[in-house]
């Protein structure tokens, strides 16, 4: 992360941290004042358009950087704080975990920064995707109750040993299988994946995650295999519906996951071992893919923040 510092003659003890004298304008940075929703859109608009975003913020609100912050990662914008006050160094610095990149502040709170920073100044956010699939192990299936469920419709047929990544931890999502095998008692339907309740996470084409509540006809999402392989397909339709539901629990590397789905032989997980395993057949130890993500997530933006999720 780098400071910047208001221009001034005022000499301080850290001087040499600075990255920056701000003088009030520069050729890579558009700077936008955020007074209300429509400034938030504003400065989304620019990322991935220019190199620096410097925010300032009339009345001192975290949602609208974190927003931001979590827009610009991955892309070549970064983003700028202003900041006026020593009690708002901490939002900044720290906001989602990783903070923004670059901190604005007037001379003479330069040194508060760095203490607030702890010497991690000046460095550049790694921006590795972190993602990979896995194999996991089951611990353990129980009923869920009653619940809402999800079924994705495409606008497209997808293939036997595809579907949806999609679960309740968005860092360890479920290769949930479309329903593509033909069933004694249901017809195949290519077209979709019964993809869980809708609280779960989904990914989508473009790398973030959305719930499945908030997903729309026209929505991409990703198409997984085994192999890891991403398509893409467009929602088509979506049919929710109350139906009974089970919560299976595994474990990859230490780490626990887990997914919420509706409970019928029509579900099935894409399992490690070739072909898919029907929700009501799963058992204990029963292997299955799992695409892990070792970063959080912001309004379905990925970055490199801590996040418990159980």
């Amino acid at each position: 992360m780098q400071i910047w510092s208001e221009s001034s003659n005022e000499a301080h003890s850290q001087m040499d941290v600075v990255s920056r004298f701000w003088n009030g304008s520069s050729s890579d940075v558009s700077e936008v004042h955020i007074d209300d929703p429509s400034d938030q859109e504003e400065a989304l608009s620019l990322i991935g358009l220019v190199p620096w975003i410097l925010v300032r913020c009339s009345d001192w609100t975290m949602v609208p950087l974190e927003n931001l912050v979590a827009a610009s990662r991955g892309t070549s914008t970064r983003i700028a704080a202003a900041i006026d006050q020593e009690v708002e160094l901490n939002g900044a610095a720290f906001a989602l975990g990783g903070g923004v990149d670059a901190i604005l502040v007037p001379s003479h709170l330069v040194d508060g920064a760095v203490s607030v920073l702890g010497g991690k100044w000046d460095k550049e956010e790694d921006q590795d995707t972190g993602l990979a699939i896995e194999e996991a192990s089951i611990t353990s299936i129980e009923g869920a109750g009653i619940g809402e469920r999800v079924c994705v419709d495409l606008t497209r047929r997808i293939n036997d040993g595809q579907g949806m990544a999609v679960g309740s931890i968005s860092g360890k999502l479920c290769l949930i299988h479309g329903e593509t095998i033909q069933s004694e008692y249901v017809p195949t339907r290519p077209f979709r994946v019964n993809a869980g309740a809708i609280h779960s996470y989904a990914l989508m084409a473009d790398g973030k995650t959305k719930y499945l509540s908030e997903l729309n006809s026209g929505d991409e999402v990703a198409i997984l295999s085994s192999s890891g392989n991403p398509e893409n397909a467009t929602v088509g339709r979506l049919k929710v519906e109350t139906r009974p539901l089970l919560l299976i629990r595994f474990e990859l590397s230490g780490s626990q996951g887990q997914i919420v789905v509706q409970q019928a032989e029509t579900v099935r997980l894409i399992s490690s071992e070739g072909g898919a395993i029907s929700v009501t057949n799963a058992k204990e130890g029963d292997k299955i893919f799992v695409l892990t993500d070792t970063r959080s997530r912001h309004v379905g933006f990925a970055l490199n923040a801590e996040v418990d999720e159980t």
